[in-house]
């Protein structure tokens, strides 16, 4: 079981940025694809980004030029640099993992607020 542990989200103004960490924990595992997801109020969740093992990331087009995927294997942390953001980018952000066995696990989110 891998346990993921979400920081640094807070109260921001719009044209601001955070920096959002997710660090996984537990025993006999390893991560293939570690991903960022968010929750707007009344909206279901989305994809945000995501980093394979080799460093290769994709974005939604919604973050691209703004939002920096990136991880740090040997601390298998995973990071989500958010820059320019807009009052939009409000929500819950989740971390979530894939390992190379499949097992899919999420963190318990953190909040993100712009104001305009």
């Amino acid at each position: 079981q891998v346990q993921l542990v979400e920081s640094g989200g807070g109260l921001v103004q719009a044209g601001g940025s955070l920096r959002l960490s997710c660090a996984a924990s537990g025993r006999g595992f390893s991560i293939n694809v570690m991903a960022w997801y968010r929750q707007a109020p009344g909206k279901q969740r989305e994809w945000v980004a995501t980093i394979a093992s080799e460093g290769s990331t994709n974005y939604a087009d919604s973050v691209k030029e703004r939002f920096t995927i990136s991880r740090d294997n040997a601390k298998n942390t995973v990071y989500l640099q958010m820059n320019s953001l807009k009052p939009e980018d409000t929500a819950v952000y989740y971390c979530n993992t894939k390992t190379w066995l499949g097992i899919t696990n999420w963190g318990q989110g953190t909040q993100v607020t712009v104001s305009s």
